[in-house]
């Protein structure tokens, strides 16, 4: 076919998108882009530009995967829009229907406060009613802790939470969690996993058209279905469950006199966190001020994820100023949780802590916790994550697995009471919430660190404490942005090609391409896109593209024992200088 052919078939779809889209907004914008693309008295450069703006937004449906939908906010089909979600609201409610054998489903629906996101819930409850489901929506912006928790505390058969969590302020998204009559056992109230992903998708695939899919209140009144926005009763509940968590171990004037302060990073956590370490017995806990009300733009940080250098410096300063003993900071949609600590040895006086060091001290911490229960205990963490925490839990009689990458994995692990990814994500209650929660993870942080400061000591002494006893654990990542997909794919191409045979001055000794399955220690392990490698040194590297960002990622680390009566910084670092090494060797195998 032709440029001009091509061009027309491309219009063609663009105009059918407008006649069905019932967004205003999202319309005028696909207007004005086919204005210029059809060429009329418009210079060939802008045409050039709106065809190839139309060609972008119209490149195929933003896929729906185990991660939901994901995307840029705008028009078209390869955008997160109210047309998209409305065709997706539609096929949940298909598949739910199917699973249910007819029944009407009941869904639970929560949204942040990112452009978009009201919009995107109101209409995921309308299409909820017109199938003649019963859709209760959260009682505002709130965190995804929250709608996690409603899963499971409601029975709901479904849940959708609309965040892009920690993207770019222009990405909006779709998270898609089961339960209730759905998914009963470990996984009832976690994220999707397949085959339910692919099942979905099939569904939304099959909607014909927006207008095709009942969602006016008529509809609803047809069907039976219900719209009911739920009281602050549930918020309430969440509270009260988040703040029990601390425990015995630490005094209570030793948590009222533990000094916090906490940043949610423009997101929808910073009222509902302040509250729930208030009523914990928090009660000197500063919120930085110019982060604490939710602003969709982000204004003070490159991106809104704690991660990412720079995100924390006002907050840093806020607890140089006050003589703080803690920051925490959660992610805009609050399911992460960062630390950080006082440190003199280091530059400003404050170190942040990494997500394996985190999920090292709340490992041992719940390993603690969970040692007398006559139920068996299992700690579990994702597979790019430090072995330090299976090493804990040997440690203490008690279970360790391996998951896939998130936590739609790791919080469906059988006998769960403790679970973490790298990604500073921590599931300290998996009874209530299955899912990472930053919030209840801060609870906990803070307990941890008021017990602690109480004893004259300090979480990086308690990370000495571990290292005594199962050697230094230093990793560390190797994260490249990518504006070209296609480098992701040959990257891994080109380590398959040609794997490293050494690292760090160590010998590769097993390599394994997890698109097989399994691992070392982990048989069982579902195939994912991913390479692991372990050297003779005991060292391990994993990479893997990202789910959710363009990015590829690798995780690092080396063991260094700690040898009897060395000062543990001796050890530390001689692994900071193997670490070092890796990354350059892994970096030049990769081509990165």
């Amino acid at each position: 076919m032709s440029a001009g052919g091509d061009h027309e078939e491309l219009l063609t779809q663009v105009r059918t998108w407008v006649e069905d889209d019932p967004d205003p907004a999202t319309v005028d914008e696909l207007r004005e882009l086919l204005t210029y693309a059809e060429g009329g008295g418009v210079e060939e450069a802008e045409r050039e530009a709106a065809l190839a703006g139309l060609a972008d937004r119209f490149s195929g449906p933003l896929t729906f995967g185990t991660a939901g939908l994901r995307g840029r906010l705008g028009a078209g089909p390869h955008r997160m829009n109210r047309a998209v979600v409305i065709r997706a609201a539609a096929g949940l409610v298909a598949f739910l229907r199917e699973s249910l054998r007819g029944a009407a489903p009941t869904v639970v629906i929560g949204y942040d406060a990112r452009y978009g996101s009201q919009a995107f819930a109101q209409d995921t409850a309308e299409v909820v009613a017109g199938e003649g489901g019963r859709a209760l929506l959260l009682p505002g912006a709130l965190p995804t802790p929250v709608l996690a928790f409603a899963v499971r505390y409601l029975r709901a058969d479904a849940g959708v939470m609309v965040t892009a969590s920690h993207n770019p302020p222009e990405d909006n998204g779709y998270k898609v969690y089961l339960g209730g009559r759905v998914v009963t056992g470990a996984g009832e109230g976690a994220q999707i996993v397949p085959p339910a992903d692919a099942e979905i998708a099939a569904h939304i695939a099959a909607v014909v058209s927006v207008a095709s899919v009942p969602r006016a209140a008529e509809d609803a009144e047809r069907t039976g279905g219900t719209i009911e926005v739920l009281g602050e009763d549930l918020t309430t509940a969440y509270l009260t469950r988040a703040a029990s968590l601390t425990s015995d171990e630490t005094s209570a004037p030793a948590r009222a006199g533990l000094r916090i302060v906490l940043t949610p990073m423009h997101g929808v956590g910073g009222a509902l966190a302040h509250e729930v370490l208030r009523t914990a017995g928090f009660g000197d806990v500063q919120l930085v001020r110019e982060q604490a009300d939710p602003d969709p733009d982000f204004p003070t940080v490159a991106f809104p994820n704690p991660e990412e250098p720079g995100a924390l410096d006002l907050a840093l300063a806020a607890a140089r100023a006050g003589d703080a003993d803690l920051v925490l900071a959660n992610d805009p949609d609050a399911d992460r949780c960062s630390v950080a600590v006082p440190d003199p040895g280091t530059e400003g006086g404050w170190r942040q802590l990494t997500g394996d060091e985190v999920g090292a001290l709340l490992g041992e911490q719940a390993a603690r916790l969970a040692s007398g229960d006559a139920v068996e205990a299992v700690l579990a963490s994702s597979i790019v994550s430090s072995r330090l925490l299976a090493s804990i839990a040997a440690a203490h009689g008690l279970q360790h697995r391996s998951t896939l990458t998130g936590f739609k994995w790791i919080s469906r692990v059988p006998g769960l009471v403790y679970g973490y990814e790298e990604a500073l994500g921590y599931c300290v209650d998996p009874g209530a919430v299955r899912d990472k929660d930053g919030i209840s993870a801060a609870v906990r942080i803070a307990d941890l660190a008021a017990g602690l400061h109480a004893q004259g000591r300090t979480m990086l002494g308690a990370l000495d404490d571990l290292a005594r006893t199962h050697g230094v654990h230093a990793t560390a990542p190797l994260t490249v942005r990518v504006s070209d997909l296609a480098r992701i794919s040959r990257t891994m191409e080109r380590l398959r090609q040609a794997p490293p045979t050494a690292l760090a001055g160590s010998a590769v000794v097993n390599a394994v391409d997890l698109r097989d399955g399994g691992a070392p220690g982990e048989p069982d392990l579902p195939p994912t896109d991913g390479l692991l490698y372990l050297t003779g040194a005991g060292d391990r590297v994993i990479v893997r593209p990202s789910g959710t960002e363009p990015k590829v990622k690798c995780y690092l680390e080396v063991v260094e024992p700690v040898e009897d009566g060395e000062p543990v910084a001796s050890a530390r670092a001689r692994a900071a200088t193997r670490l070092q090494d890796l990354i350059a060797d892994v970096s030049e195998a990769a081509g990165l």
